[in-house]
């Protein structure tokens, strides 16, 4: 896998074949990084991503200016390549790693991150959980923006919060936000 842009650029990081974990796409990144350019910009942000699985979005969020990512999985296996990678990439100072599963993570974190991203896996049933807990638990900071990815085929649009949905292919990333 590579990373696509920033000061990172061009650089590989690997992962075990066996891992269970989906990474994104590059198109779907792509299209990802380049709604929030445009939007936001990444400088100075802190970042929570959960079910980080490859960590594919935790190294291109550094590698364009962001503070510190916090990295979440549940998977073993998953931690120990986030925290591997993160050491053979030179930015474990800005990444941490934690395994515990995304839910329990959310109803016991005191932490706020100024955005935070989401990649559960398409057919699990916690994408809705992880919106309640994120907003009861006022995880994310003033001005913050959530985003949860998902299968095309679900829709998140009647869900309090949400502002905007983008496809790129099978990929659906959803955008929410306090209002």
């Amino acid at each position: 896998m590579r990373i696509i842009a920033g000061s990172l650029k061009g650089r590989i990081f690997r992962v075990p074949s066996n891992l269970s974990a989906r990474p994104t796409t590059d198109y779907a990144k792509e299209g990802l990084f380049n709604i929030l350019g445009n939007q936001r910009g990444f400088d100075e942000l802190e970042i929570l991503d959960l079910c980080s699985g490859t960590g594919n979005l935790a190294f291109e969020f550094i590698s364009r200016g962001c503070t510190s990512v916090l990295a979440v999985d549940k998977d073993p296996k998953a931690c120990r390549w986030l925290s591997k990678n993160a050491h053979d990439l030179s930015i474990t100072n800005q990444l941490r790693v934690q395994q515990m599963d995304a839910l329990k993570f959310l109803e016991r974190t005191n932490q706020q991150f100024d955005l935070i991203f989401s990649d559960p896996p398409f057919a699990s049933t916690m994408h809705k959980a992880i919106l309640e807990l994120t907003f009861q638990r006022n995880i994310l900071r003033e001005q913050g923006l959530l985003i949860l990815e998902h299968g095309s085929k679900s829709n998140f649009e009647q869900v309090t919060n949400f502002t905007q949905a983008r496809n790129f292919g099978n990929v659906t990333f959803s955008f929410f936000e306090i209002q």
